[in-house]
């Protein structure tokens, strides 16, 4: 039924936005544990309680995957687990939360990007100003003031973000694919798993095993919020919102993410934001409401499994 589609793009839009604004207390919950552990400890931490709440979902849902989708899943769970987030919170450790967070604004030009040349859709005129702008609000952040020492932002930090993130366009476009034959359930769960995997041979072998004794009560809160709340239930969302909406306009609502984490390294960790930085966030913020209110893109029919 026709007059179903733009409700099913207004929720689809709504799951992805909330995604971003969860995936925004990820740093913040990062840093809290990176106090008291190294970055990929605090990521291994981190997935593992995301496998919690995933956990009856391998239950109930048969993968019913191929040889060759496995493949593909797996090439996905690679990139946007071990190396989009080992590299991405080692930038974190090197840089402030509120930088880290308004870096992600590079996010929605590298998919949009990624989105017309791989998934082959196309992005109007009013779509390209907004990603500009959002571009715009990413360099000036990038490009402003950079102190020296522990506690300050750094650029190496800044620009070990972004590179994470063109990583993680391969997992967003490689799972946008699976899901046009599988549940963004089966896909979700199941791509975890197989990254976690990944993460619980390479970083005991790499930085040995993860601190127990020593772990407050409060990075451990961090970390199962980092988990439950920023990896388990946003993939989910996001998974299931990419079905909705095409993944060129959804990738600006990724700037939902830059603003909350910015918002709290300022306000909660009492992080410092210079004139050019709180441009480029309204800059961000700007674009991601007109390319959701005014851009319009086609994505392809399908039917996901389940």
């Amino acid at each position: 039924m026709p007059s179903l589609q733009p409700k099913r793009r207004a929720v689809g839009f709504l799951a992805c936005a909330s995604a971003s604004a969860l995936w925004g207390c990820g740093f913040f919950f990062g840093k809290i544990a990176l106090a008291e552990m190294n970055f990929a400890h605090m990521v291994l931490y981190r997935f593992l309680f995301a496998m919690l709440p995933l956990l009856p979902l391998l239950v109930t849902h048969r993968p019913g995957l191929k040889a060759r989708e496995w493949r593909t899943l797996a090439i996905a769970s690679f990139l946007g687990i071990p190396v989009q987030f080992l590299l991405q919170f080692y930038g974190l450790s090197l840089t402030t939360v509120s930088h880290a967070a308004l870096m992600v604004g590079t996010m929605p030009v590298i998919l949009a990007v990624g989105a017309t040349i791989f998934a082959h859709e196309r992005l109007d005129l009013t779509g390209w100003i907004a990603l500009a702008g959002s571009t715009t609000g990413a360099a000036l952040i990038a490009l402003g003031h950079h102190a020296t020492g522990a506690g300050n932002p750094s650029l190496t930090g800044d620009l070990l973000v972004v590179l994470s993130l063109a990583i993680a366009l391969f997992w967003i476009l490689l799972n946008k694919r699976l899901m046009d034959t599988h549940s963004p359930i089966v896909v979700t769960a199941y791509g975890l798993l197989l990254g976690t995997l990944m993460l619980m041979f390479w970083v005991p072998m790499r930085y040995g095993l993860p601190p127990i004794a020593h772990v407050s009560l409060k990075a451990w809160l961090a970390l199962a919020a980092s988990g439950v709340l920023c990896t388990a239930t946003t993939t989910l969302l996001w998974n299931w919102g990419m079905t909705q909406v095409p993944a060129s306009q959804a990738g600006v609502l990724l700037n939902m993410e830059p603003l909350i984490g910015s918002l709290l390294g300022v306000f909660a960790l009492g992080e410092h934001l210079g004139p050019t930085a709180w441009t480029g966030g309204c800059l961000i913020l700007f674009a991601a409401i007109t390319l959701t209110t005014h851009s319009r893109a086609h994505v392809p029919e399908h039917q996901p499994a389940g």
